[in-house]
Parts: structure tokens; C-alpha cells; sequence
């Protein structure tokens, strides 16, 4: 005969069970990498190039992880550096999937190299933003940059209106230090660049510098100098500041007694305080916080599954990429105090160390 208490006790100890298994299914699944929102702990992994050029580690990331912070008090920010590796930031961006990442954050080392990482990202949901670098091959959410072409062009045309100033446009050749041929967005200052000078000014040597080198900048420019002769050389296009510096160390290497106009992008505060002394012509201010703080708020609308509206779209040979261009701003000498220190880039006291003091009074920053 069956024990109908001891039955029933049983079959409630059964039911007990099959609610506290269907209770905790739901929770384990949590956070598995399917680009679905962990909760209200959303993970955003950013992957930067490297720290070669002063702008990644002392703007973009300190930037992006506080805007995230002030929007998204408890998402969490997982980031990398590739150090100019490229192998190194694929396995960079599967630690990312591995880690949960439920939005990517991505600026390329090699941007033609990393449509595998994006396209798996993709099938596990997770949004992907080109930060900076538009990657090549595939699409994906969104790409926040600057107008790359313009500025190229306005690279150009700020050399040719100092070679004309000096009366030397068409006294020599000048030299172009172009960027990585890894980095699309070296292809696009290139061609602006080449936009503005092509016809009028005589182009004597032009590399494409790997890893945008400073050091490597330093030796194409020594190369040409003692290809071209010193009393050739008449200005020098260089897409960033960190290039620029090589190819001062260059100049006064070869013993300029004046050096010849000189390009920049990026407003590195040793090429701010070239530009006062007048070791180099201008840079390229780009707007660092506006970048990374727009990519913050992208990043974190896409945790939340949300997909704000793209004023542009950018065409990366494989897809229409929903973009925000941003401006960049050229400076020179005269403008210093009413743009860079103005925003709060640097301060007057950063800038004006005391071997720059008296370029500091000159230009009206003390």
C-alpha cells in the first residue's frame, strides 16, 4: 500500500525543485557575450592602437571612461592597448568577447586586417564602433572621426601659405612624411594633402612611414636631405606632431640655421611649444573630448540597445557606416591662446615651461 503522506511530500519537494531550476536558468544566462545588456552592468570593451602618439593614453582613454562613468555609473569599461601590433589587438579584441563585452569600442592598428574579429562580433550581437580608424571590409554600427580628407588639405594649404610668406615656394622641393600605410585614415590625409600641393610646389621625396614613427620620420628625413641637399629642401608636410619631431631632430641635425616650414596634426604639447618657438609652422587641433565623449554616449546607448540617428555616412568599400564627422581646427602661433588653451587642452603654465618663456610672452600667453 502507498504512503499517500509520505507521496504527497514527496511530489511537493519535486515542485520546489522544478521552481528554483526555472528561477536561477534565466540568471545564469546572463552576461554570456550575446551583445544583449548584462543587467543594468552593461561592459564596454575600447581598444586603442598604441602610445606612441600622447593622445591615446593622456586624452581618448581618460575621456571616453569618464564620460561612461558620469552616464553609466555602473557599466565598466575593459581596455586594451595594442602598442602598434596588430596581431596583438585581435587577440586584445577576443579577450574582449571572452570577457563579456557587450559594445566594442575598436580604433585599428590595421584596419583591413580586423574584419574577422568584427564580423564574429557581429554574430554574437555585440555592436561594434570604428573609433578614430575606419575599418575596412565590412559593416558594422558606427564610426566616429574627423573629416580625414580636410584635413590633409588644410595640412597643405597651411605650407604652401608659409612658403609663399617666405618667398621660397618655388625655390627648392619639399619632403612629405606621410603615415601608416596600415591606417586608412593616413590614405585619406595623404590624398588631401596631395589636394592641395600637387602643381604648385615641387615634391622631392614622400614616404609613407611605418607605424608613425618618429624615429623612422627622423631617418626618411635624413635620407632625403642627403638625397636632395640641404639648400634644396624648402618645407616639410608631416601628417602628425610626433613625425614632425623626428624631422626637426633631422633638421637641426643637418644644421639648418632656420628651419623651413612645417606641418602637424594632433596638438602634442611638445609640437605646441615648436609651433611658439617657431620650429614648426602649425598643427591639426583635434577635438579629443568631443570624440571620445560622443563614443562614449554611442557606446553606452548601444548597452542599452538603443541606435541614436547618424547625421553622415561613410563608405568603407563594403558598407554605408552610419558616421559623426567631426571639425578639426588648424593652429598656428597667432591662435594658440584662443583655441587650444581656451578649450582646456593644456594650461598657459603647461605650455609655457621656462625654456619657452619668452616665445610664451611673444605670442601674448603670459
Amino acid at each position: 500500500m502507498v504512503n499517500l503522506s509520505r507521496h504527497g511530500d514527496l511530489m511537493r519537494r519535486i515542485t520546489l525543485s522544478l521552481v528554483a531550476i526555472a528561477v536561477l536558468v534565466p540568471v545564469a544566462g546572463c552576461g554570456t557575450g550575446d551583445g544583449k545588456s548584462n543587467g543594468d552592468n552593461p561592459t564596454i570593451a575600447l581598444l586603442l592602437p598604441e602610445s606612441k602618439t600622447t593622445r591615446y593614453e593622456a586624452f581618448d582613454r581618460p575621456l571616453f571612461e569618464a564620460k561612461v562613468k558620469q552616464l553609466c555609473d555602473k557599466c565598466k569599461v575593459l581596455y586594451f592597448n595594442a602598442d602598434q601590433d596588430a596581431a596583438k589587438q585581435q587577440g586584445q579584441f577576443e579577450s574582449a568577447l571572452t570577457q563579456g563585452a557587450n559594445v566594442i569600442v575598436l580604433d585599428a592598428v590595421d584596419a583591413d586586417s580586423v574584419a574577422p574579429q568584427v564580423n564574429k562580433a557581429k554574430q554574437k550581437k555585440i555592436p561594434v564602433l570604428a573609433y578614430d580608424r575606419l575599418i575596412a571590409k565590412t559593416g558594422y554600427d558606427y564610426y566616429v572621426s574627423f573629416d580625414n580628407v580636410k584635413v590633409g588639405k588644410v595640412q597643405g594649404e597651411a605650407l604652401l601659405a608659409e612658403l609663399a610668406k617666405r618667398g621660397t615656394t618655388d625655390k627648392g622641393q619639399i619632403i612629405v612624411l606621410n603615415g601608416a600605410p596600415t591606417d586608412p585614415s593616413a590614405g585619406d590625409y595623404k590624398t588631401g594633402a596631395h589636394q592641395a600641393l600637387d602643381g604648385k610646389v615641387k615634391i622631392g621625396r614622400e614616404f609613407d612611414t611605418p607605424d608613425w614613427s618618429p624615429d623612422k620620420a627622423q631617418q626618411e628625413t635624413e635620407q632625403a636631405i642627403t638625397a636632395l641637399g640641404k639648400d634644396q629642401i624648402v618645407g616639410v608636410y608631416s601628417a602628425n606632431d610626433g613625425m614632425a619631431g623626428g624631422a626637426v631632430a633631422a633638421l637641426k641635425r643637418a644644421g639648418f640655421a632656420t628651419l623651413p616650414p612645417l606641418t602637424g596634426q594632433d596638438g602634442e604639447l611638445a609640437a605646441v611649444q615648436r609651433i611658439l618657438t617657431g620650429e614648426q609652422t602649425m598643427t591639426i587641433y583635434l577635438n579629443y573630448r568631443a570624440q571620445a565623449e560622443k563614443s562614449a554616449e554611442l557606446a553606452v546607448a548601444l548597452a542599452k540597445g538603443e541606435h541614436p540617428e547618424a547625421p553622415a555616412k561613410t563608405n568603407n568599400g563594403a558598407a554605408d557606416i552610419p558616421s559623426f564627422l567631426l571639425e578639426a581646427i588648424a593652429v598656428n602661433k597667432a591662435n594658440v591662446k584662443d583655441t587650444i588653451v581656451k578649450d582646456g587642452l593644456y594650461t598657459v603654465a603647461d605650455i609655457c615651461t621656462p625654456d619657452v618663456a619668452t616665445a610664451c610672452r611673444a605670442a601674448g600667453l603670459e
